[in-house]
């Protein structure tokens, strides 16, 4: 049995994402993806394409009705469904307004699964 390194409990969160990989301070691919799960210091993200823990991600997210923007390291990508990947995502800079959705939306869709 393996041991569970996560922070924060991941919520199952399926959300329209569009994505700038960042090396070295230089955009190298865009692209459009979706959360698969989201948690207080992170999600992960299903694309096209494979990106490496080298990376750095620009990220804006659709929750609801709200854009955010964010950054975040790739702590792993893995082959997913269907030719997909999935990619972890630490967060690395979040503004105060972002943060302040994003909290209100975790916390909302914990509240929900935890009446399940």
């Amino acid at each position: 049995m393996s041991k569970e390194l996560r922070k924060h409990p991941r919520i199952d969160s399926l959300n329209l994402s569009y994505l700038c990989v960042d090396k070295d301070g230089t955009i190298i691919e865009q692209s459009m993806g979706r959360t698969l799960n989201v948690s207080e210091s992170g999600i992960c993200l299903e694309t096209h394409f494979q990106i490496g823990t080298a990376y750095h991600l620009l990220l804006t997210i659709a929750l609801e009705d709200d854009l955010i923007e964010v950054k975040g390291r790739v702590v792993f990508c893995r082959p997913g469904a269907d030719d997909m990947f999935e990619t972890g995502v630490e967060f690395t800079d979040m503004d105060d307004k972002a943060r302040e959705v994003y909290k209100k939306y975790v916390e909302f869709f914990n509240e929900q699964q935890e009446q399940k």
